[in-house]
C-alpha cells in the first residue's frame, strides 16, 4: 500500500520530467525579467537615432553693451532630465522615454552652450566663459534645469517644455544681483520624434535668447546701483 508519505518522496520519470520543464522555463522567466529592466536604463542603446539640436539665437537690439566679463557655472539638474535619453510626459505625473532615439550631448550641455554662444555672437560683453577656463568674471551665472521633456498637457502632440531657474551673482560682492524663472514650450509639429527634436531646437533659440539679453540687463541694473570705485 503506498502511504502519503512515498507520494511526496517518489517520483515517476514523467513528473521528473515536468518537474524539470518548470525549472527551465522559471529560469527563462527571470533571465526575460532581467533584459527587460536594462530597457529602463540610462544608458542608451548604440543603434539609437542621435538628436544633435542646432539653435541660433539673434540678438536683441534693446540688448545694453556691457563692459564686465561672466563665467557660466555648470548647470544643477536631476539625473533624469540631464540624460541622453528624450523624456516624454504623456500625461501629469508619468514621464517616459522615447525608444530608440537620445541627444548627442546632455540637455544641461545643450543650454549652456546656447547662452554661451548668444552672448558671444551679440558682441555685447567683453568676455564671456564656462567655469574652469581661467577666465575671471565681475559676475557668474547658475542654472538649474527643472524641465527637459517632451510634454503632451492633455493635448494631441507634444510641446517641446524647457524650464530653467537662473541667478546671477555679484562675484565680489557674494551677492545675488538678479533670479528668474524661465518656461518655453514650442508646439511639435508632429508626435514624430524628429518633429519634436526640431521643437526643442527652437525651444533653445527662445529660452536661451532669454536669459542672454536678462543676464545683460540685470547685471548692468545691478551695476549701477554699486558706489563708484575708490580712486587710487
Amino acid at each position: 500500500m503506498t502511504t502519503r508519505a512515498d507520494m511526496t518522496t517518489t517520483r515517476s520519470p514523467f513528473a521528473r520530467r515536468l518537474a524539470r520543464h518548470a525549472r527551465i522555463a522559471l529560469a527563462a522567466g527571470l533571465m526575460l525579467a532581467l533584459a527587460g529592466c536594462s530597457i529602463l536604463s540610462d544608458k542608451p542603446k548604440s543603434n539609437n537615432t542621435i538628436f544633435a539640436p542646432e539653435p541660433a539665437v539673434q540678438a536683441d537690439p534693446s540688448w545694453p553693451k556691457v563692459d564686465w566679463q561672466l563665467v557660466i557655472a555648470p548647470p544643477a539638474a536631476a539625473r533624469f532630465v540631464d540624460s541622453l535619453r528624450i523624456a516624454v510626459r504623456p500625461t501629469p505625473g508619468e514621464v517616459q522615454v522615447y525608444r530608440d532615439a537620445q541627444w548627442a550631448r546632455p540637455p544641461s550641455d545643450m543650454l549652456v552652450d546656447t547662452v554661451l554662444r548668444a552672448l558671444e555672437d551679440s558682441g555685447r560683453i567683453n568676455g564671456v566663459a564656462r567655469q574652469g577656463t581661467g577666465v575671471a568674471g565681475e559676475y557668474k551665472l547658475f542654472f538649474e534645469v527643472r524641465r527637459f521633456e517632451s510634454d503632451y498637457a492633455n493635448t494631441a502632440v507634444p510641446s517641446a517644455t524647457i524650464e530653467v531657474s537662473a541667478k546671477l551673482l555679484h562675484v565680489q560682492q557674494q551677492k545675488v544681483a538678479a533670479s528668474r524663472v524661465f518656461l518655453q514650450s514650442t508646439p511639435a509639429a508632429s508626435t514624430a520624434v524628429p518633429d519634436v527634436a526640431r521643437a526643442f531646437e527652437q525651444s533653445l533659440s527662445k529660452i536661451g535668447g532669454e536669459i542672454a539679453g536678462w543676464t545683460l540687463t540685470s547685471g548692468e541694473a545691478y551695476r549701477r546701483t554699486l558706489p563708484p570705485p575708490a580712486a587710487p
